[in-house]
């Protein structure tokens, strides 16, 4: 998860589905009695979250605004 701002996780459902199947994979090695794997996987889920959750900024998000302002305001001027 080097680059976690990627394009391909900015869509909210694909970072959501990355934890719940690490989160589904600690509980299947917990539950065929591997917790040292059990952890790992908890380990990997702790991290997604905290890079799609709390650290992530899209890189889009704030230039897409900041571009469709200027567009928007030479619309609504009044013609002569």
């Amino acid at each position: 998860m080097k680059d976690s701002e990627h394009p391909f996780f900015r869509p909210l459902w694909r970072r959501v589905a990355i934890v719940a199947v690490c989160l589904g994979w600690a509980v299947v090695e917990f539950a065929t009695g591997a917790p040292f794997w059990g952890t790992i996987a908890l380990g990997f889920a702790g991290y997604a979250v905290w890079q799609f959750f709390y650290l992530y900024k899209p890189a889009d998000e704030g230039k897409a605004s900041a571009e469709a302002e200027p567009e928007a305001s030479a619309d609504t001027e009044p013609k002569e």
